[in-house]
């Protein structure tokens, strides 16, 4: 009977093992929106979901990284459920104090941009298996927005710029 029962043990942590897993990818990571006292970034994240059901996404975390020190970090809990048999685009908000972008001086005054990796990880449901978080890593160079993305054009009355 023990035989047996490794048997099906094994079955099934081989096919729960094998099961295909929902896939992601940070597709875009750009500037925003600039404000007075901070500056908003946005990742892009497309999260393919291979089964027939929806499945929820129960909480994003993230982490910013400039000249290898934290810059922002956070999570946004409950942001909805990746559609079910399709990719799903979900939109990340970080929001930096300018003066943590201060804090940077070095990395900016080369070249006006700050070289970052944003680190971002999915924690959803799967059926069967339970709790997953698929973690993802994107780096690249961050162009800061110069004193006339600040001040040229059509101010808002809030003092906030869309870029």
């Amino acid at each position: 009977m023990a035989d047996f029962m490794d048997k099906a043990m094994n079955f099934v942590s081989d096919k729960v093992g094998n099961m295909e897993k929902p896939e992601a990818d940070i597709t875009d990571f750009d500037l925003k929106k600039v404000s007075m006292d901070s500056i908003s970034y946005h990742a892009k994240v497309a999260v393919k979901n291979p089964y027939s059901v929806p499945v929820p996404i129960m909480q994003i975390s993230y982490t910013l990284k400039c000249s290898g020190r934290v810059i922002v970090s956070g999570t946004i809990p409950d942001p909805g459920n990746i559609k079910a048999n399709d990719t799903t685009i979900l939109d990340v908000p970080l929001k930096v104090p300018h003066s943590m972008l201060v804090s940077l001086g070095k990395d900016i005054g080369k070249d006006w941009d700050i070289d970052y990796k944003l680190e971002l990880g999915l924690a959803i449901d799967l059926p069967v298996i339970g709790d997953f978080t698929i973690p993802l890593s994107h780096s690249g160079e961050i162009k800061l927005p110069s004193l006339s993305d600040l001040w040229n054009g059509d101010k808002q009355e809030d003092t906030e710029k869309e870029i």
